[in-house]
């Protein structure tokens, strides 16, 4: 007769053969196979925090900061753009690859392609132009106001940089004031000036 010890054992025995990051993987294989698959994320380690990397088929659509929880983040993204969500983290792979690369100053520019629907008008254009900026260069507001069309809106560019859902690969660290202040940032000002130093901007 079998005891309940033996059951507990067994069962422990079962759940421990079970490779949740393989099975992860291949649930996300098949759901983006067969079309329902709306919404990777991942969460990738870096020198400044664990960073929420999430991605539709066009690219990647978020990269959030620890300072705003995970589960805040993926339930806004589920409202906003699909329910169809799940962990991939194989899907990111070349993104951490990439991330990798920037910390370690090996990659001056990121290849992984965007998914800009979460931004629209003003605030598209700034950013789209953010993206433009060399590694290791530096552009104020009023600059990137005009880059986008709008010279006097140099306000407005700042609150478009500050809701940038994607930074360091979308560079809004490399914008500062007019007098050379750092001026603000989503992720910290301790993150900007990191950033800032493994570019060689500050020493």
């Amino acid at each position: 007769m079998t005891t309940e010890t033996e059951l507990k054992n067994a069962f422990e025995r079962r759940n421990q053969s079970i490779d949740t990051a393989a099975l992860s993987a291949r649930l996300a294989a098949r759901a983006e196979a067969e079309g329902v698959l709306d919404l990777s994320y991942c969460e990738i380690d870096s020198p400044i925090g664990s960073l929420l990397a999430v991605a539709t088929p066009e690219g990647l659509i978020k990269l959030g900061y620890p300072n705003v929880p995970a589960d805040e983040q993926l339930e806004g993204l589920a409202a906003t753009i699909s329910p169809r969500l799940l962990e991939s983290p194989a899907r990111l792979e070349p993104l951490r690859r990439e991330l990798d690369e920037y910390f370690e100053g090996r990659r001056h520019a990121f290849d992984i392609p965007i998914d800009w629907q979460l931004t629209s008008g003003f605030v598209q254009n700034v950013l789209r132009e953010t993206a433009k900026i060399p590694f290791g260069e530096i552009r104020t507001y009023a600059q990137m106001a005009t880059s986008a069309g709008s010279p006097r809106a140099f306000r407005a560019a700042g609150s478009a940089l500050g809701a940038n859902p994607i930074p360091i690969v979308v560079p809004c660290h490399r914008v500062l004031r007019s007098g050379g202040g750092l001026g603000g940032y989503g992720g910290g000002l301790d993150v900007k000036r990191r950033l800032l130093e493994i570019e060689g901007v500050l020493g």
